[in-house]
């Protein structure tokens, strides 16, 4: 099937391990009344179509719901609707709701402010695909500059990568983060690394993709030696990078 896409969305279509990642978590998940929130080119909304009664996908930007209601229009069971998720009147509750607006952490996207709104009207036994993120962090050496994406950067690791944080899309969602990660260097650093795992559905895991979740580099200062340490890390979760502060505690 060709979908008529922006220059962007054409890079998401062509990251077949994102794609691949969401088939597999809506083929066994989606099912009843799906509600797709950021739908862009209706791609997910399109796997969703065969598994689910009925779909509607909410895209905010008219000219990429225009694209999406023309790639979806021979699909009976699916609406395309030109509005955007943080305002969108539900009026029946979903079997299903599909939200892939994920960023590292989930600090630069609205995943979080979407879900905090659109999972009061999730049925209970209801599914959320992506069922979950986790985050990771580990020391690194970079070369300057301020908070970043590490996706040509390639800062070096000083450290092994610790787990600090789990987001469970069907509960209680958070809407900032603040802790302090432990973490243990090898060899000097003067950064960390955060990096973002989602979780499709309980059953299957994916790291980073070409265009999904590129790890996020927060600077720190000063250049420490190895040894253990603790970094205080805060951010809010849709405040974007500025809201983002990392210092050793």
């Amino acid at each position: 099937m060709k979908f008529r896409v922006t220059a962007y969305h054409q890079h998401l279509l062509r990251d077949h391990e994102r794609l691949s990642a969401f088939y597999e978590a809506i083929a066994s998940t989606a099912r009843g009344l799906t509600y797709d929130l950021g739908a862009g080119s209706g791609i997910l909304s399109f796997f969703a179509s065969e598994y689910a009664d009925h779909v509607i996908a909410i895209e905010r930007d008219p000219r990429i719901a225009a694209c999406a209601r023309e790639n979806l229009s021979d699909l009976e069971n699916v609406t395309v609707v030109n509005e955007d998720a943080l305002e969108y009147e539900f009026t029946e509750r979903a079997d299903t709701i599909i939200c892939e607006m994920l960023d590292t952490a989930l600090i630069d996207e609205e995943q979080v402010p979407v879900l905090r709104r659109a999972v009061r009207f999730l049925k209970k036994e209801g599914e959320v695909i992506p069922a979950a993120v986790i985050n990771a962090a580990e020391p690194v050496m970079m070369m300057g500059g301020g908070i970043s994406y590490d996706e040509n950067i390639r800062a070096p690791s000083a450290g092994p990568l610790h787990v600090y944080d789990r987001i469970d899309f069907r509960g209680r969602i958070p809407e900032k983060f603040r802790g302090t990660l432990k973490l243990v260097a090898s060899g000097s650093f003067n950064a960390i690394r955060i990096t973002s795992f989602t979780v499709p559905a309980e059953n299957i895991i994916c790291g980073p993709t070409p265009m999904m979740n590129p790890p996020l580099l927060l600077p720190l200062g000063d250049t420490l030696e190895e040894g253990d340490f603790r970094v205080k890390v805060s951010y809010t979760m849709g405040g974007g990078l500025d809201s983002v502060k990392a210092e050793i505690k």
